[in-house]
Formats: C-alpha cells, sequence, structure tokens
C-alpha cells in the first residue's frame, strides 16, 4: 500500500464516532449518532521520523473533505499535488492527476480498523470498540480529545486521537508503525448538509491508468 493509500485509510478510521463519558468521548458518541453527514476544509501536515545525520522532514498539503454515513467519503487534495480520494460503499479509489494514474481496491479491505472507520462508517460506537480501544484523553489546545488505539498486533497504526471544540470535528492526528505522525485541522465544518449522491461515485478519467489491488 502506497504512502498516500496507507494515510487515506488510516485518516479514515479516526474520524467515525466513538463512546460516551465525558469530554472527548461524550463529543465523538455525539458525533457518531448525529453527523450523518459533513463538509469542511483540511490541512494536513505529515511527519517523518528524525534518522541519523538528517533532519526531520515535513509535508503539509491542503484541500476539502466530505463524508455521509455509512461508507461513504471523499478527500479532495488541492496543494499541493492534486489526488482525489473517493469511497463510494464498495471500492475505495485513488486519483493521482499528474500521473493520470488510478488505483483501486476494495473498500472493506482497504479500510478495516482506520481513521477512515472512525470518521464516516460506524453508526454505533460499539462496533469501533471491536477494533480500538478508547480512551478519554485530557483536554489540550481547547479541544477535547480521545484516543482510539488498535486491538490488532499487526495493525499499521499506533494509535489515532481526535479532538472535538464542543461537537465540532476539530483535528485528527495519527500515529502510523513506521513513525510518522499525520496531523489534519479542520476548518468551516458543516454538519448535516446534503450531499448530492454523485459526490461519492467516481469514474476514471479517460487514457488513466487504472490499477485493481
Amino acid at each position: 500500500m502506497n504512502t498516500s493509500m496507507r494515510f487515506f485509510a488510516s485518516l479514515l478510521i479516526a474520524l467515525c464516532a466513538i463512546s460516551v463519558r465525558a469530554g472527548g468521548l461524550e463529543s465523538l458518541e455525539s458525533f457518531v449518532k448525529t453527523v450523518k453527514s459533513g463538509r469542511a476544509t483540511f490541512t494536513q501536515v505529515v511527519t517523518s521520523p528524525a534518522r541519523e545525520g538528517q533532519a526531520v522532514r515535513s509535508k503539509t498539503s491542503s484541500g476539502t473533505f466530505e463524508f455521509a454515513r455509512p461508507n461513504r467519503f471523499r478527500f479532495v487534495y488541492k496543494k499541493p499535488f492534486e489526488q482525489t480520494i473517493v469511497a463510494d460503499g464498495q471500492t475505495l479509489w485513488l486519483h493521482d492527476v499528474d500521473l493520470n494514474q488510478v488505483t483501486a481496491r476494495k473498500q472493506a479491505a482497504a479500510l478495516g480498523p482506520t481513521p477512515a472507520a472512525l470518521i464516516a462508517s460506524a453508526a454505533d460506537v460499539r462496533a469501533l470498540e471491536v477494533d480500538f480501544v478508547l480512551t478519554q484523553a485530557p483536554a489540550l489546545d481547547g479541544l477535547d480529545w480521545v484516543l482510539a488505539t488498535p486491538k490488532a498486533r499487526d495493525s499499521q497504526l499506533q494509535g489515532v486521537r481526535v479532538g472535538f471544540r464542543g461537537a465540532e470535528l476539530a483535528r485528527l492526528e495519527i500515529l502510523d508503525s513506521f513513525g510518522q505522525k499525520s496531523v489534519l485541522t479542520f476548518a468551516a465544518f458543516q454538519p448535516n448538509v446534503a450531499m448530492d449522491a454523485a459526490n461519492f461515485q467516481f469514474k476514471p478519467p479517460a487514457g488513466a491508468d487504472v490499477i485493481r489491488q
């Protein structure tokens, strides 16, 4: 799985929903139960772990995100490179505009226990607790936090932190098994907006190289 697909899969689990006690857990439970669709802009900063003789490297990108439960979402990366990631409920599509290359994978196999499932898949926190240990984390930076730790030992994730500002999804922090950290900061979040079903459909552009995995 390439870096973009790995991030994407990690990203979509962390947004979906969580439990019932207080603070971040309460916010997450409310988010899953009451927010059936949403739209936002995002900025993503990916930081690679420091290596001997090399400085820490980071990469910043930005774009738009929208989802509709269950199992449908769309990420459009606009800067610095154009990429589109679409989950239509059956297939996960990744389109690299510069390369005119499309990668298609079965959605269930591509996502599994990932941040994408946290955001757009589950409709009940109990479904998330099958794959994650959900823990209330201390409030920080004006946000309420939940930590989701994968139960599977062979997971590509070390953990995902989801930050809420009240009932609004504000930040997603993903640490993968290679020590790479991805931080997504959301802005202009619009909950429960009407969504055109066509937003979650994807047709490979003419002439694109389509790779099915």
